[in-house]
């Protein structure tokens, strides 16, 4: 059966009809769907930066949680993790970190070496001092060590949890955050849980580093903690973290951050790593989890909070706003903690700090479980070797 000439015309009309047809209905439909595409991508909330200066010590314990629960969020872009020396050395715990991203699959996060020593005080000078003013219990990578014998500055002893294979950033901490604030101006934000040396050193090479940043969020100091921990029960004011640089601590006090949130010893005696949450973790198979509940210990949960109240303020039931400032004097309160409330203040260019006072400890239980038993967004595993 053949098809005449009317026939042909009729479905070539009809052919081009439908190509038009369909070129109308793409030139309509893809400019509507590119406009969805960029008002989804507006709404949909950016990840917020973060820097992690961190006294790493581990395997394990408070510092490594800490960087686990910013790590495993979710919410945040960790920019890089710079280590200085506070509970353990720099350089051994420039390995742990280096292998705990190895093992939760995130080692395109950069390890960045910070401070080896405080500005000037220093572990001879403190004997020194004690001869004047009696012990001070503990200093830290000076007089205490987890697994192994108390050390020198450059050793580096066998991990339990194994060596790492990457290696640390060539750059040290200071230029790397002063860059990053530079890079992303008031968009990064400065999580501090060890000594202030890193953040001193910024200031220095850059007067203008800290109203860069978006806000700075500390574990330190002590005010009128409650507890009988030896070691606050008759020196409250004598908080490590704030203790092991004074010079460094006033520096950051005294400097000019558009926001400055400060997590005391006084609010995270209130917390515990508890067996039941240590049980509650091993639960998972993730290897955050894993890891956490291998090396845990039932311990003060210090820079965790921090952590975890700066991913949800929620978590904090109550705050104060107090002028802070550490004692420089080298008499018998070098490197305690001094606060005032507003009109108190000497007036010295003292910060202004939201001091965190109580918390809602079950919700902060239950979100610290959850952030340590997620799989770790953005993980990426080269091999299976040790996870």
């Amino acid at each position: 059966m053949s098809v005449g000439s009317d026939g042909r015309d009729r479905a070539k009309k009809s052919n081009r009809a439908a190509k038009a047809w369909r070129g109308l209905l793409f030139s309509s439909v893809l400019p509507l769907l590119l406009l969805t595409t960029f008002a989804l991508a507006l709404q949909a909330p950016s990840r917020r930066k973060v820097i992690i200066d961190q006294d790493a010590a581990g395997p394990g314990g408070t510092d490594m949680q800490a960087i686990l629960a910013l790590v495993n969020s979710p919410e945040t872009d960790v920019l890089g993790i710079t280590v200085l020396t506070g509970d353990d050395w720099r350089d051994e715990e420039v390995q742990h970190t280096l292998r705990l991203m190895e093992i939760i699959g995130r080692t395109d996060i950069p390890v960045v070496p910070g401070a080896v020593f405080p500005l000037v005080s220093s572990k001879e000078y403190i004997a020194k001092w004690e001869t004047l003013y009696g012990k001070v219990l503990y200093q830290g990578a000076w007089n205490f060590a987890r697994r192994h014998s108390i050390h020198g500055p450059y050793e580096i002893p066998p991990l339990p949890e194994g060596a790492p294979t990457t290696k640390p950033s060539t750059e040290d901490a200071a230029h790397f955050m002063v860059r990053m604030v530079h890079q992303y101006p008031h968009d990064v934000t400065i999580y501090a849980a060890g000594p202030m040396t890193d953040l001193a050193l910024a200031i220095a090479l850059d007067p203008h580093f800290p109203e860069l940043t978006k806000e700075l969020i500390v574990m330190g100091g002590g005010i009128n903690p409650v507890s009988d921990n030896p070691e606050f029960a008759l020196t409250p004011r004598r908080e490590f973290n704030f203790w092991m640089d004074p010079e460094a601590s006033h520096a950051v006090l005294h400097a000019h951050w558009p926001r400055f949130v400060l997590t005391t010893v006084d609010i995270s005696v209130k917390t515990k790593m508890e067996t039941a949450l240590i049980e509650q973790i091993a639960k998972s198979g993730t290897p955050a989890a894993q890891y956490v509940a291998k090396y845990a210990e039932a311990n003060i949960l210090w820079d965790e909070l921090a952590a975890a109240a700066w991913l949800d303020p929620s978590i904090i039931t109550r705050w104060q706003k107090l002028y802070v400032d550490v004692e420089v004097d080298h008499g018998a309160s070098y490197g305690d903690t001094h606060a005032w409330a507003p009109g108190q203040q000497p007036g010295m260019g003292e910060s202004l700090v939201e001091v965190q006072q109580d918390l809602y400890k079950e919700k902060f239980y239950k979100e610290f479980v959850e952030l340590m038993t997620r799989p770790t967004p953005g993980a990426h595993f080269a091999s299976t070797k040790g996870h």
